[in-house]
Formats: structure tokens, sequence, C-alpha cells
């Protein structure tokens, strides 16, 4: 009888193992289709991934908002504090919004369309600069030749090709798709804070019946840990972000560099991007200067703009994240190369933090096994 039921248990094992082989088989056959599937199902919940995120970014100010209203001896505005916190956030976003459609973006726009604009006679000055530069000039040292020749291999024609006009189209198409799209996020985002207590609840009595104790007792530390991680980068990194994009472009408006404001808006938004963006952002505002004001325009350009970095990196970033993420560059350039080849932009801001979440978790887990095993060998990440 015995017997029996070890050939009963082998014949399950193989026959499981035969299963697991044909499904590797058939997911790496069809492996083309399950990526387009993923990525078609990504681009679906998108919106809603976007109201988790606005939902999560406004959570704590409007439970801040909401404890105020709790506290009004008016019986409607405490009975109804979460909707009115809630509403009076959206409300203060919407108004800063407004302030900086009507007053930013103009400026930016119009930049944007005169620096178009002015392109080709821009690259023709640039042109003639190189051509008659001085034999002792700074341009020769660097091979004036060179330059001059793989400038005029740019075929400015081609930039501005019908081809290109269509694709500009079609990117307009999109963004009135997105429009579209954060508007029905911003509307499930209500939702999520209006019944965060509920969704909570949901998802700590599902985890407490499908997991044992302990590991439901791990499952909120990860969860409370990745939280902290989370709003730490999100938050710092958008304050941090918005005081880089206005000091640059005091700076910039000081020393009189065209296009001042978009050059600080850009290095702004790009410096969410921890390292890289920055490094992308600073070489596309000096390209731009080298164009609109000349070599020595931009050299000063960059002195300051690698000082006010240097500034934002050593005092400012530190005071506002309050401890840094303890995470090596070379894992936040490998995070963000990596997620920006997979999920773009979106995937370039959230690996950082992704990332830090991982490393803890494997910390944790050799932690776990040196205290199980104490012929472990030291390992440090």
């Amino acid at each position: 009888m015995e017997k029996k039921d070890k050939s009963w248990v082998k014949w399950i094992y193989w026959f499981t193992f035969a299963v697991a082989v044909i499904l590797v088989y058939k997911t790496l056959d069809s492996f083309n289709e399950i990526t387009n599937f993923i990525g078609n199902l990504f681009n679906i919940l998108m919106p809603f991934i976007i109201a988790l995120l606005l939902a999560y970014i406004f959570y704590i100010p409007s439970r801040k908002m909401e404890s105020i209203y709790r506290k009004s001896k008016v019986k409607f505005i405490s009975k109804k504090a979460r909707g009115l916190g809630i509403f009076t956030v959206y409300v203060i976003v919407i108004i800063l919004c407004i302030l900086v459609i009507k007053f930013i973006i103009p400026n930016i726009s119009q930049s944007i369309t005169d620096l178009f604009n002015n392109l080709p006679s821009y690259y023709d000055n640039a042109l003639n600069t190189i051509e008659n530069a001085d034999e002792d000039s700074i341009l020769n040292k660097i091979n004036a030749e060179e330059i001059i020749k793989g400038l005029q291999d740019i075929d400015l024609s081609q930039i501005f090709s019908m081809e290109t006009i269509t694709q500009y189209a079609k990117g307009v198409i999109n963004i009135a798709t997105g429009i579209f799209d954060f508007f029905v996020s911003i509307i499930v985002s209500i939702y999520i804070l209006l019944e965060r207590r509920e969704i909570l609840n949901f998802a700590r009595n599902l985890s407490s019946a499908i997991f044992k104790h302990k590991t439901y007792k791990n499952i909120g530390l990860y969860f409370r840990k990745t939280n902290e991680v989370f709003f730490k980068f999100l938050s710092s990194q958008l304050i941090d972000s918005i005081l880089v994009g206005v000091i640059i472009s005091i700076a910039l408006l000081l020393m009189k560099v065209k296009y001042a404001v978009l050059l600080g808006f850009m290095i702004g938004l790009f410096n969410m991007i921890p390292y890289l963006g920055a490094i992308i952002a600073v070489a596309i505002a000096i390209l731009i200067t080298i164009l609109t004001g000349g070599i020595s325009q931009a050299i000063w350009v960059t002195i300051v703009i690698i000082i006010l970095q240097q500034i934002d990196a050593n005092v400012i970033n530190p005071k506002i994240t309050g401890s840094s993420l303890m995470i090596s560059p070379i894992l936040v350039i490998f995070s963000v190369t990596v997620g920006g080849a997979y999920f773009g932009i979106l995937g370039m801001f959230l690996a950082v933090p992704i990332c830090t979440i991982i490393k803890m978790g494997l910390l944790d887990y050799i932690s776990y096994k040196k205290d199980a095993n104490h012929n472990v060998k030291n390992v440090q990440v």
C-alpha cells in the first residue's frame, strides 16, 4: 500500500513537471503576443494607475483638511468632513494649475514657438561662428572642421518634413487622449480617497484570510515601509524640482539668457528623474544657449547650473528628503535605464523607489538567512 502511494506521488510530480515545461515552452513561443497583451493591458489600466498615484499624493493633504473640518461646530461640516477636505485640496490644486497655465505656460509656449521659428537662423549663425573662428580660439582646438561637417550633415528639411508634421499631429491626438484619461483619473482618484477606509479594510481582511498570521504581519510591515519610501521620494522630488526650476530660471534671467524660463522649467522637470534627468536637461540647455548666445555665455551658464545643482544636491535636497533612500548611484542609473526602456517616463520616475524596495527586501532576506544559518558569509550590498 505504501509503495502504491509513493508511485502515485511520483506520477503526480512528473506530470506537474511536464505541464510546467509545456507552459514555459508555450510562453516563450508566444512571447511577443504576451508582451503585446501586457502592454495593451498596461495602457488600458493607465488612467487607474494615475488615479492611484493622485490619490496617494493627495491623501495626506486631504486627511489634514478633513481633521480641520471635523473640529467645526457646524454639524453639516463635521459630518461631511472627508468630502469637504478632498474637495478643498482639489480646488487648491486646480487654482494652482490655472495660475501656472495663465502665467507660466504661455511664456514657455511662446519660447518654444520662437525657438523653433528661429532655429534655422541660429543654425546658420553657429556655422558662421565656427567657420570664422580665430586660429587660437577654443573652437579650433576641438576640431572645428569636424563640427562643421557634422552640422552640415544635418538635414533641416527632414526635421520639418511632411512625415514629421504627421508625427506631430499624431502626438497632438495622443495628448488629447491623454487629457481625457487624466480627467478620468481625477474622478477615480476622488472616489478612491472617499472610500479609502473601505478599500484598506478589504485589503487587510483579504490578506488575513489568504495568508498565515506571520506572513500577514510581514505584509503589513512591508506595506508601511513601501509607503514611507514612495511618499518620501514622490513628495521630495516634486518639491525639489519646483525649487530647482525656479532658482535656475531666476539665475538665467539675471544672466539675460534667452529662453531662461523655458530652460529653467525644463531642468526642473527633468530633475524629477534622478541623475540622468539632470544630465540630459543640462546638456540640452547648454546646446540651446550655444545656438542663441554663443560659446562664452554657454560656458557661464554651465558653471552657474553646475554650482546650483551642487547646492541642491548637498543642501536643499537633503533638507527636503530628511534622509537618503540609501541606494548607490550605480543602482539608480541602472534602475532608471531599465524603467525607462520598459515603461517610459513613468518607469524612469518610479524606478528608484521600486529599486529601493527590492533592495530592502533582499537585505531583509539576507539578514533572515544569516540568522537561520550562522555559517553564511557576511554579504554586503
